[in-house]
């Protein structure tokens, strides 16, 4: 069981690196640092995006608009590591004992 739990852990904590190299990406796009005519740019952005767009979509749905800030990917990491990590982890404690 606590094998599960770690992996459960480790593919939220990839999930969240990929949310933040996802925003990254989003800056320097937006501000013409990086190209997404470049044929690996576009590859990165796009797996980013099919990634990390279902999870946010909610979010920013229930979210006002901030114009151009969006602070979805940072309530979506902070439900994963304050709501999901401990949830699993006291799921784990409850289901072993």
């Amino acid at each position: 069981m606590f094998a599960i739990a770690n992996f459960l852990f480790v593919i939220i904590d990839i999930f969240v690196y990929l949310l933040i190299a996802s925003a990254i990406l989003s800056w320097l796009v937006a501000f013409d640092v990086v190209n997404t005519r470049n044929r690996v740019i576009y590859v990165i952005g796009d797996f980013l995006y099919r990634v990390t767009e279902p999870p946010l979509r909610p979010i920013r749905r229930i979210l006002p608009n901030l114009g151009g800030i969006d602070i979805s990917p940072v309530l979506l990491i902070l439900v994963l590591q304050f709501l999901l990590k401990p949830f699993i982890g006291w799921l784990v404690i409850s289901l072993s004992a």
